[in-house]
């Protein structure tokens, strides 16, 4: 979804937090629950990833109220080793889920210079930057996988396998926000194969794949996800299975239940999150000055194309989240109906 693109409406980012927050009290959810969605949605949107952001609100919306995401959750957390930890969701929301892994992950390294927490019956999570964040701002480095139902093919076959499992590095660096690789390890993530299909958007070659498993650029055709880079990035996605799939003893693969179908399903996803802390291995001023002087290396290089820098990974958020913090969040006209299917008050939101 483009800034600009089309009918687009504009939301003010600070009245659109405030109406999903009122949105989700009104129908019962707790006030953390409520704080790790908006934060995380608004977040992701305003960094430009509208794949994971406040589109997916309607949604979130619709499973409340099925009994799909359990409104006020007791997490149960199990000290399993001197750096380890495992944390039962409950069907939880995953941005609350997985913000409070996060938060036991810094405090373990905190004591042991590492902390792993995984995270079993869990639900989507949004962006995994939200989480790695999360580490990065109180100088550790952080990590968030997350597993999802089978949308991604396995090299050369006809049938998918994985779910978008995304990797994602947060680490800090001097004077700018952190470093942040956030990548599914699909050559999309699934909603934005969505996002052009109800926009009737392009597709590039290499993104999806018809029934039959063959590549497609036809949004109409378009059932399921290329892997990033071939047999690598499938590769990839089988590694974030193992660690959140089969270290929690949840679902993996095709055994996580799709996020849009059975909206009353409990989805049997799981998550894994690891924080490590700097300054077990190095000053973390230094740490930061050396990473920043790296970026601005990498940043410095003679370019291809003149009219397009060279940039690192998370550059192109830093760029949206500015610009967009002032102009507003775009959404295009079918999800702005969503929107007001959910809550016509959605409409006090716009800019």
């Amino acid at each position: 979804m483009a800034d600009g693109a089309g009918m687009m409406k504009m939301f003010d980012p600070g009245r659109v937090k405030e109406r999903m927050r009122a949105n989700l009290k009104n129908v019962g959810v707790c006030e953390e629950s409520c704080f790790h969605v908006t934060e995380s949605v608004l977040q992701t949107s305003l960094r430009g990833i509208d794949s994971h952001g406040i589109g997916l609100f309607p949604h979130y919306h619709r499973v409340v109220l099925t009994g799909r995401i359990a409104r006020h959750p007791t997490f149960s957390l199990e000290r399993t080793g001197l750096s380890t930890a495992m944390l039962d969701a409950q069907s939880a929301f995953g941005h609350h889920a997985g913000w409070e892994a996060m938060k036991h992950a810094v405090s373990i390294a905190r004591e042991t210079g590492i902390g792993a927490v995984s995270v079993k019956n869990s639900t989507h999570f949004g962006a995994a930057s939200y989480f790695a964040f999360q580490a990065a701002e109180q100088d550790h480095l952080g990590m968030a996988f997350t597993n999802a139902n089978s949308a991604v093919m396995a090299h050369n076959a006809t049938r998918p396998m994985f779910g978008t499992n995304p990797i994602c590095l947060a680490a800090p660096m001097l004077n700018e926000g952190p470093f942040c690789l956030d990548m599914a390890t699909s050559a999309i993530a699934k909603n934005k194969m969505l996002n052009h299909q109800r926009t009737n958007a392009p597709l590039e070659p290499g993104w999806c794949m018809d029934a039959d498993g063959r590549p497609t650029v036809d949004h109409r055709a378009a059932c399921y996800l290329g892997a990033s880079g071939g047999y690598k990035g499938y590769g990839l996605g089988m590694m974030v299975d193992i660690f959140c799939g089969m270290l929690s003893g949840c679902g993996i693969g095709h055994e996580v239940v799709p996020m849009y179908a059975d909206l009353s399903a409990k989805r049997n996803v799981s998550h894994f999150f690891m924080s490590i802390d700097i300054a077990r291995f190095q000053d973390v001023t230094a740490f930061k000055a050396r990473l920043k002087a790296f970026a601005d290396a990498i940043r410095a290089m003679p370019s291809v194309d003149p009219a397009v820098p060279v940039m690192i990974p998370g550059d192109p958020e830093k760029q949206a989240f500015i610009r967009r913090s002032a102009e507003g969040i775009p959404v295009d006209e079918p999800k702005y109906k969503e929107f007001l299917a959910v809550d016509p008050g959605f409409a006090e939101a716009l800019r």
